[in-house]
């Protein structure tokens, strides 16, 4: 007895007599059905629904669960007195959800509206994908879903067996759009929002890089230095001098700043960088593009359908797969950029005239093997670098998301961290990793550079130099050159961050 006042009651909302109700229902089998055939198949209804250019039009298999519900007969096809009664129970079960969700009752739903129904309902949903939602079914884009969008988008939506009308109707929108653009051989807008993305990325490395060149210059010249580091601090510090140890600690640097000053000024902390930047492109692409494939093959390795649901291993593997990827296709810049830096000397050439210098040397002194002298070091200290970079990096992220949805009760999509946040997470994990191997990169480094003016000593492989750098300079050799490279991380990420995201803002992307 209850139900049938509410469905009277809802009848009354409608505005529509039962004249005008079967009126507008015939009109729809027409359209549907314009040659007026007294039933509809599969390939009927489809060609029906793209007349009426019905998002369902390319959901064949959520179209033969359609006619297998409203196909009581159990013929196959759909007459018109099956297509009427199943309208008009969809219709008002459309309604009773659509009043449900209309707090203000003024006959049309906003998107806070939509929001709070969706956290009553249970369902944590993330802006991007409920904005995703009310924009399609807001036809006119006013702001606003009257009853006969929400009716006209949601007609034909399966019967939800289990879980709650919205989540059904969610899952609805996404089955459509999930075959829509599978199906579609344009440039979908993921491909172009990816392709934006990595311009952005491209542009705020650019930036970043030039910003740090000093350190990074001051990081090269002080690991390519044979020297043996002064023992003053190290010995105050022991004697419990601290002001001593402290005074002298940074001695060093200091001195590597004047050196560099004297051989070029100003220009000369930017030795370089323009090799440095014009490798960033190709770089970011070939890691990171290595590094999704490699999650790919691993989730489907796994039996994961979604890369976000691989094992944490697997996401160090993948970093470390992408990281050394990356580095073997970009070594030689890599080779060429470090030699520059150590060519540049007091009254020597400058800019192009340095650059075709140092190529030209590196290239008679080995041809292309010379390019990639070092690059097995590179590689075996890439991959654990790489891997932890990222595979923290994502551990730490994931961790501070989790936290913050659940102190905020909303989606984890929505509980990203910002910009200061994520700068602050991969200054840890990039400084983690580069810590961790940081003396394969000065191996690394010095078998790139042998030879030229600031590191004159040649070798005859890794065992080689490590056993020298370790019998001249002691453990510490391995870490010369640590503490410019830290420094460097933290404004590397801030600058990388805001730089990136404003040129998100600019490229159009969300």
């Amino acid at each position: 007895m209850r139900l049938d006042k509410v469905v009277s009651q809802l009848e009354l909302d409608m505005e529509e007599s039962q004249n005008q109700r079967d009126k507008r229902v015939e009109e729809l089998w027409r359209r549907l059905n314009p040659q007026g055939h007294s039933e509809l198949d599969l390939k009927g209804l489809q060609k029906g629904l793209k007349r009426i250019d019905h998002p369902m039009k390319e959901a064949d298999h959520m179209l033969r669960t359609i006619i297998q519900t409203v196909d009581t007969s159990g013929d196959g096809k759909i007459q018109y007195e099956e297509f009427r009664v199943f309208v008009e129970a969809a219709e008002r079960e459309l309604l009773m959800l659509f009043r449900s969700i209309d707090k203000g009752h003024d006959g049309k739903l906003d998107k806070e509206e939509l929001q709070a129904a969706f956290r009553r309902a249970g369902l944590s949903v993330p802006m991007r994908r409920l904005t995703a939602f009310f924009d399609e079914i807001d036809m006119n884009h006013d702001g606003f879903i009257s009853f006969d969008e929400w009716r006209d988008f949601l007609l034909f939506m399966p019967a939800h067996e289990s879980g709650s009308p919205l989540e059904a109707a969610l899952s609805f929108y996404s089955n459509i759009f999930k075959v829509t653009s599978e199906g579609d051989s344009m440039v979908s807008d993921d491909t172009l929002e990816g392709l934006g993305y990595f311009l952005a990325g491209a542009i705020s490395g650019g930036v970043s890089r030039t910003a740090t060149a000093p350190l990074d210059r001051l990081k090269v010249y002080l690991l390519v230095s044979t020297k043996p580091g002064p023992k003053v601090a190290l010995e105050a510090a022991k004697h419990g001098r601290l002001l001593q140890a402290l005074k002298n600690a940074g001695k060093p640097i200091g001195d590597a700043v004047l050196t560099l000053w004297k051989t070029g000024g100003f220009r000369t902390f930017f030795a370089g960088n323009g090799l440095n930047v014009i490798k960033i492109m190709p770089e970011a692409a070939i890691r990171f593009g290595s590094y999704e494939a490699a999650k790919k093959a691993l989730a489907s390795y796994e039996g994961h359908g979604d890369v976000q649901s691989i094992s944490t291993w697997s996401k160090f593997a993948a970093g470390g797969v992408g990281g050394m990827t990356a580095q073997f296709c970009v070594y030689p810049i890599d080779t060429l950029k470090f030699r520059l830096q150590c060519e540049t000397v007091e009254g020597g050439p400058k800019g192009n005239a340095l650059l075709i210098q140092t190529a030209k040397k590196m290239w008679a002194d080995g041809g292309f093997r010379a390019a990639y002298r070092g690059l097995t070091m590179g590689l075996i200290g890439m991959f654990p670098y790489s891997a932890i970079d990222i595979g923290t990096f994502e551990l730490l992220k994931n961790a501070f998301t989790r936290h913050k949805a659940k102190f905020y009760g909303i989606h984890e999509e929505d509980a990203a961290p910002g910009s200061l946040a994520t700068a602050v997470i991969g200054a840890t994990s990039g400084a983690f990793g580069a810590t961790i191997v940081y003396p394969l990169n000065v191996l690394r480094t010095r078998l790139q550079t042998q030879g030229t003016a600031m590191h004159p000593p040649t070798y005859t492989g890794i065992w080689d130099v490590a056993q020298r750098t370790v019998r001249n300079e002691g453990f510490r050799g391995l870490y010369k050159g640590l503490t410019p490279n830290l420094l460097k991380v933290a404004p590397a990420l801030s600058i990388t961050w805001v730089c990136y995201e404003n040129s998100k803002k600019l490229l159009g992307l969300h």
